[in-house]
């Protein structure tokens, strides 16, 4: 047995990475492997890393590589339609991001979308 993958669970598993629980949460993520690896979503990600400048819309951090993480406002499951959408995409760094994912906090900067 082993511990799960999931960051600070202390759920134990017998087989795979991850408990029942967080098992479920990375079970989309498969799904959309070859979104993620496509020259689209490379070429969309710089061009958001570069609008937003490197900086986290939530913190105002500035963050680079493995930190930077481009958020679906509207996720891909909901919209499938607004995953190259760039209003629907902003830049932000690993802690922002996990709170928004985990539902703490929802992003709503009306401000933002003004045209």
């Amino acid at each position: 047995m082993r511990y799960c993958n999931y960051n600070g669970c202390n759920q134990r598993v017998e087989r795979g990475l991850y408990c029942d629980e967080h098992k479920l949460r990375y079970k989309h993520q498969s799904k959309n492997k070859p979104f993620y690896r496509s020259l689209e979503w490379q070429r969309m990600r710089e061009y958001i890393y570069e609008r937003d400048r490197g900086c986290c819309k939530e913190c105002g951090r500035f963050v680079f590589g493995r930190q930077a993480h481009v958020h679906h406002i509207i996720p891909i499951k909901e919209n499938p339609s607004l995953k190259l959408d760039p209003e629907n995409l902003i830049l932000l760094c690993e802690s922002c991001h996990k709170k928004v994912e985990e539902g703490s906090k929802k992003w709503e900067d009306k401000s933002y979308f003004r045209l």
